[in-house]
């Protein structure tokens, strides 16, 4: 099995200039995003109330305050938390970057960036020349401001993108993968014999990242005072956290993936819907875009590292993939039960 390090084409000190090049970029976004903020802050800080408005709700009417610094000092926080996971993600997958991995990378971090960057810098100017925040108003129109912005930075990101991965010759494909078992090997059983596999799998980080997530959420609730808009942060924060170590099953019912505290949202896939399983090395960002939970055109899978998975090919066509250790015995094991399925009809 090859693995790719750093860049393809580039090797010892050419590798990590490419990395420190994909972290720059990466961490670029959310530094200008609050210069921007701040520069903003710094023109109108005469001119602002003392208590500001934070939140506005469906009618543009403020409805959440805080504080001039706490303003300033929330935005600091939030662009340089989302600065730091973008460094985290461009050096896990600098290694082993393709063309796609650091073009999506790119885009959904100057998308994000100014997702957020604008209705901040926007709340600003909001609260210009008021007594109090209460009159200040957050027209709806902001929001398809804000969405366009989004859509012109993540174009900006994937330029930048495809500029690195030329200047450093990546592939646009993951290459140096290996399907460990291209002759779909069986498991032998008997005619009566029934077998079952079962391995958890997981990645601390991620488990972390969602509850850091949760947290910021429950953070965000306590300085605006309400949790209509937080509450998605910690739903998403638990969710991630929970799908952070699943187990992965095989039995005669097919392949299960489920969180290993509560028994939903879990994946299965029925053994009459499956051709045929590998174990195969998958590269997190190359071939995925991401951790997670995947989807992409053909494929999807449940992502948490680079390394080897059970890949699972339907009889529609589309890849599912699970990364899990030992996955060499599960997809000797599927295509056994697949077999006798099959034979059985």
């Amino acid at each position: 099995m090859s693995q790719v390090e750093g860049f393809v084409g580039d090797s010892g000190r050419g590798s990590r200039r490419a990395d420190a090049r994909l972290v720059s970029l990466a961490v670029l976004p959310f530094v200008l995003a609050f210069l921007v903020e701040l520069a903003v802050y710094a023109a109108l800080r005469d001119r602002l109330p003392g208590r500001m408005a934070s939140h506005f709700g469906p009618d543009g009417a403020a409805d959440g305050y805080v504080g001039r610094g706490a303003f300033l000092a929330v935005g600091g926080g939030l662009f340089v938390g989302l600065g730091a996971v973008g460094a985290f993600v461009a050096l896990k997958s600098g290694y082993r970057a393709y063309r796609r991995g650091v073009v999506g990378l790119l885009a959904g971090c100057w998308a994000t960036a100014a997702f957020l960057g604008w209705p901040m810098t926007a709340s600003l100017v909001a609260n210009r020349d008021l007594a109090d925040g209460a009159s200040a108003r957050f027209p709806l129109w902001q929001l398809a401001v804000t969405v366009g912005v989004a859509a012109v930075a993540a174009g900006i990101g994937a330029l930048l993108g495809l500029a690195l991965a030329r200047r450093t010759a990546l592939p646009d494909v993951h290459g140096g993968g290996a399907v460990r078992d291209t002759d779909a090997a069986r498991l032998g059983l008997g005619d009566a014999e029934q077998a079952g596999w079962v391995r958890r799998t997981g990645s601390p980080w991620l488990f972390g990242l969602g509850v850091a997530t949760a947290g910021a959420g429950v953070g965000l609730a306590w300085v605006q005072r309400e949790w209509v808009a937080p509450l998605s942060l910690v739903a998403a924060g638990l969710l991630v956290a929970a799908f952070a170590r699943p187990c992965v099953a095989v039995d005669r019912r097919g392949l299960t993936v489920s969180p290993s505290v509560v028994p939903w949202p879990r994946v299965r896939l029925p053994l009459d819907r499956m051709e045929r399983a590998d174990s195969e090395y998958v590269n997190a960002v190359g071939d995925y875009g991401g951790w997670g939970y995947r989807v992409w055109p053909g494929r999807s899978g449940i992502i948490l590292r680079s390394g080897e998975a059970l890949v699972v090919r339907r009889t529609s066509g589309r890849v599912f993939a699970v990364t899990v250790e030992d996955s060499a015995t599960a997809a000797a094991l599927l295509n056994t039960l697949v077999e006798r399925r099959t034979a059985e009809r």
